[in-house]
Parts: structure tokens; sequence; C-alpha cells
């Protein structure tokens, strides 16, 4: 009498379990170690990576390339290269890019955003492209100002006066937003004398129908008007 002996064929969840490999044991593999300089090249950027996880539009658009300038590494200081002449860009939406990349904390969005938007309100006729996106700008810049970060804040005291600089008595109808977060810097004796030289250069480009704007909020300043 023969034995016979029957071979079950094997279920899919069993076929599954001997086919995949274990997940807590993968394959070695040597990834080449990147460059310094590949994190500073929007191409490069790893869109997955901890490094390159946008923040904030600034962020995203320069992850895709978007930014129409690139950082260009001296041996004294950086500088930045524009893909065309900067006169020839449309402000909007770059201006407010640029704003929206001061809040940034890394390399290099923070010298990118910080150095664009000071020379894109340098070139010729900046005045009459920057009034209009005013009220775009304004609530970015007050963000800016509310940033924890002591370097975050700095830039946009220098944003500040930049702006207020090329569009002048345009800005006083939007001043009262930025005033509040100036007046709690007031107080910090880090940020005191800053503070005050802002507000002076507000009143400096705004005229004289900014010195009640400031004193409505900060009833201590005093004008540089004689």
């Amino acid at each position: 009498m023969s034995s016979h002996i029957q071979i079950k064929p094997k279920t899919a969840a069993q076929k599954s379990k001997t086919s995949s490999p274990l997940p807590c044991s993968p394959e070695p593999s040597i990834k080449p170690q990147p460059k310094p300089s590949d994190k500073l090249n929007p191409k490069t950027i790893d869109p997955f990576g901890a490094y390159s996880r946008p923040t904030s539009a600034f962020a995203a658009t320069y992850a895709k390339g978007g930014i129409p300038c690139r950082l260009v590494h001296g041996s004294v200081k950086h500088k930045l290269q524009w893909e065309c002449p900067p006169e020839t860009v449309p402000f909007d939406p770059l201006l407010v890019t640029l704003a929206e990349g001061l809040r940034e904390t890394k390399h290099p969005y923070t010298f990118v955003s910080k150095e664009g938007f000071r020379e894109l309100l340098l070139v010729e006729g900046a005045a009459e492209k920057a009034i209009p996106l005013l009220p775009r700008l304004v609530p970015v810049l007050k963000a800016t100002l509310a940033h924890a970060d002591d370097e975050v804040f700095g830039r946009g005291l220098d944003a500040l006066v930049q702006l207020s600089a090329v569009v002048g008595p345009s800005l006083n109808d939007h001043l009262k937003h930025l005033l509040t977060n100036l007046s709690r810097r007031l107080m910090d004796k880090k940020f005191r004398e800053r503070v005050t030289v802002t507000l002076q250069k507000l009143e400096q480009y705004g005229g004289k129908p900014t010195v009640a704007i400031i004193k409505s909020k900060i009833p201590t300043y005093c004008s540089i008007s004689p």
C-alpha cells in the first residue's frame, strides 16, 4: 500500500510572506556624499529631504527654480547673479515672494530673500511697481516683525526701511499695522536703538503725517522734525 502525500497550494498571504524581503533588513547601498554646494543649487535640492522641505511660498518657489537669481560665492562676501536684468523682472509676485523669504532661517534662503528684496527695490521705476503691492507686502512684513528669531526681525526692519525709502508717504496708510510689533521690540534693550532709527527713517521718508501715525501707537516717540 503506497502512501500518498497531498501538497496544498500556498495561499496568496503565504506567497507574499515568502517572496517579500524583511522590512528591517534592507539591502545595503552606498550613496554618494553630496557636495556642500549642491544644497545651494535649486536643481539639486531633494524635494523629500528635511533641508529642502518648503516652509513658505519663497522656499517652495526657490525649490522649483522659480527665483530668477542665484547665490554666487565670493572670496570676501556673497552676491546675487540675476538670470535677467532685475528691472525687467515683474514685481508681482516676485517682490511679495522675496518678502515671504525674509522669515526663512536657513541658508541660502536667508541671503537670497534679503538681497533679492533689496536689489529689486533699487531698480528704476521701483516705486510705481511696489506701491500697488503694499496691501500684500505689509501683512508679510508684519509677520516678519512678529517673528521670535532676532535675525528674522532684523531683516524685517531692514526691509521696512528699504520699502519706505522707495514708496515714501504711500506707506502711511498701512503703517499702523506694523507699529504694534515695533512697539514691543522697542521695550527690548537689544533692539531699542535700532527700532528708534527705523521709526525715524519712516518719518523721514513718510513726511510730517507719519509722526501722528507713529505717536498713535508709540506715544513716547520723539519726532526728528524741529
